[in-house]
């Protein structure tokens, strides 16, 4: 599993082996900020990104979980209040 910050925002992005079709799929949970550094607040948890593909390798299903990842950390940040 890959870890990432991106501004406030730590990403966590895998590609998570499945027998059942014998392919990869792509992961992602997103951690916000938190007041205790102790606890990560899980804003977006741990899904499977890209569920309609199931991809060959797990540097392809990584490379798919991380550019969900940022377009999901990309729209949470226009939510933010400002």
């Amino acid at each position: 599993m890959a870890t990432e910050t991106v501004g406030h925002y730590e990403i966590d992005y895998s590609g998570v082996y499945m027998d059942d079709v014998d392919g990869w799929a792509a992961w992602v949970t997103i951690y916000g900020p938190s007041s205790n550094p102790m606890h990560r607040d899980s804003i977006v948890p741990a899904q499977r990104v890209a569920v309609q593909q199931v991809f060959e390798t797990q540097g392809a299903a990584e490379a798919a979980a991380h550019e969900a990842a940022l377009a999901l950390v990309a729209e949470k940040a226009t939510q933010a209040p400002r």
